[in-house]
This record gives C-alpha cells, sequence and structure tokens, in this order.
C-alpha cells in the first residue's frame, strides 16, 4: 500500500503546479522564467531563491487585481527588510503604457514585469485568470497558489512562517 501511495503522491506532485495544489504535502520548484522588467533588465526564476517571495500576475483592466494592490504594497513594506519580495507579472493582454502608467501613478515599491509574450503565465501554470499569484519559499519551491484575492491575515501568517525557515 505504502508504494502505491508513493506512486499517487509522485504523479499527483507532478501535477500540483497545474492543479495548484502542493500534493500530499509536497511542493513545486517555481518554473524557469525570464522576467522583463519595466526598465528592461531581466530577472530569471533563479533570482527569487533567497527570499521569500510573492509572484503576482495580475491586468490594470482587472478589478481584483486593482483593489488587492493596496494591500499587496502593504504586504511588500511590511516585510521587505526581513527578506522578502515582490513580483507583479503583467499579463499579455495588458499594454504595456498602461502597466506603467499605473505602476508610476501608484508607486508600486516592487518590480513589475510584463509578460509580452505570454510565455511566463503559461510557465506558471498557464495563468488565465487574474489575480494569479504564487508564494516562493527561500529555495525557489511554490508553497501556495491563489487565484483571486488572498486571506491577506492567513498571507501574512504564512510568510512570517517562511521567513524564519533557514
Amino acid at each position: 500500500m505504502g508504494s502505491v501511495l508513493n506512486a499517487v503522491c509522485r504523479m499527483a506532485g507532478a501535477l500540483a503546479l497545474l492543479a495548484g495544489l502542493a500534493a500530499c504535502g509536497g511542493v513545486q520548484t517555481a518554473p524557469d522564467s525570464t522576467f522583463v522588467l519595466l526598465d528592461g533588465s531581466k530577472k530569471s526564476t533563479a533570482d527569487l531563491k533567497g527570499k521569500v517571495t510573492l509572484v503576482n500576475f495580475w491586468a490594470t483592466s482587472c478589478v481584483t487585481c486593482v483593489a488587492e494592490m493596496p494591500k499587496i504594497i502593504a504586504t511588500y513594506n511590511k516585510y521587505q527588510p526581513q527578506g522578502y519580495d515582490t513580483l507583479a507579472v503583467a499579463m499579455s493582454y495588458d499594454p504595456p503604457s498602461y502597466v506603467v502608467n499605473f505602476t508610476e501613478t501608484r508607486r508600486l515599491p516592487f518590480k513589475v514585469a510584463i509578460d509580452n509574450t505570454g510565455a511566463v503565465a503559461k510557465a506558471w501554470g498557464d495563468v488565465q485568470l487574474t489575480p494569479t499569484t504564487y508564494l516562493v519559499n527561500k529555495r525557489g519551491e511554490i508553497v501556495k497558489r491563489y487565484v483571486g484575492e488572498p486571506d491577506f491575515a492567513a498571507l501574512h501568517q504564512l510568510i512570517e512562517k517562511l521567513l524564519a525557515e533557514t
């Protein structure tokens, strides 16, 4: 029975990223991606290691995304000094000028990337609904996926737990 369960867990683990679940208590490594930031520089998934990082797929046309952004900013400001980071990834259909305007007028304090080809969203589980947010631990593993606005009190508890890990 144990070997069957292990086999099921391995198969479930392989599908976990797509399903948005941490199958059998396991975690998935964040997919290899290159994020093109608004300033033209690039950041890779490997650059996320060493910090707890929130990767937020969003769009300026998404009402929930716009509504949750002040909470994402507050979360970043609260935990950034402790080794926490945020990367906001604008969806491919979002006009770059809208993303730049939103970033500047809302004074987003974290890195913003534009996924102009859709390749990043595809790599991260074929993200189509916004907001979709991933919490990545210091080892570069996805520990939680949120579709829609997260429960920020629970998110903060999880961030604190992950920041305490060595």
